[in-house]
């Protein structure tokens, strides 16, 4: 990794945007750093600012330079930067999520399981033995990037994406999980799926994850997840 003294880094994206990095790579210190500056600069409502988001090792702002001129904002930025080291604890906020493992639910977990050597029992407990962190949100609307997942579950993507993923499906992709939130084509392993929505336009807020949240999976059977689901 850089060293950290090369950060943060301020890079000018055309006339109305800016990203602010402030590491690199995927690493929970960097990313608790991310979402500290992301709530100090949301709670300011800085006039002019159009969207704050929130990546793994930086924050993307969008402005409107006709309101905010770009010194205007390298200095609520710069000030918010210095007292980020008592902002850095991420929210408590742990969601419980019910997963139903393997068959048509999961149609990976038979290929998971004998790629690492282990039984199909084993991953699933250990995929539900731990508790993770949401580093970003991206990709779809409300999918959850999840980091602290088991080492020995590390899992290559598909070699082919499936052109068709069903919402719900949880996956893994090299050192992550995550959860499909709607029917979208996708190349992550598929273990299970939770009868849980991500992502609702109905509900407010839409989103039921947020960057800095935890996660638990817990295993049901199908019965449970279509009880679940109705």
């Amino acid at each position: 990794m850089r060293n950290t003294e090369d950060f943060p880094r301020f890079r000018v994206c055309g006339e109305t945007a800016l990203s602010v990095e402030l590491g690199e790579g995927i690493d929970l210190q960097v990313n608790r750093r991310v979402h500290a500056l992301y709530r100090t600069l949301h709670q300011r409502t800085i006039s002019g600012v159009l969207s704050l988001n929130p990546t793994y090792r930086s924050v993307f702002i969008q402005y409107d330079p006709t309101v905010c001129s770009f010194e205007r904002l390298m200095a609520v930025v710069q000030d918010a930067l210095c007292g980020l080291d008592d902002l850095s604890e991420t929210s408590e906020a742990v969601l419980h999520v019910p997963v139903c493992y393997g068959g048509d639910l999961g149609p990976d977990l038979t290929e998971v399981a004998a790629y690492h050597g282990l039984t199909e029992e084993e991953v699933i407990r250990r995929h539900a033995a731990s508790t993770y962190h949401v580093y970003m949100i991206g990709f779809t609307p409300g999918f959850p990037y999840l980091g602290g997942l088991d080492p020995t579950l590390f899992t290559p993507r598909k070699t082919t994406p499936r052109p068709k993923v069903p919402a719900g499906s949880v996956g893994i992709a090299e050192q992550q999980t995550g959860i499909y939130p709607i029917e979208s084509p996708g190349g992550w392993q598929l273990i299970g799926r939770t009868p849980l929505k991500l992502f609702d336009l109905h509900r407010d807020p839409p989103f039921l994850l947020d960057p800095g949240m935890k996660v638990r999976f817990h295993p049901i059977s199908r019965e449970e997840y279509e009880n679940l689901a109705d």
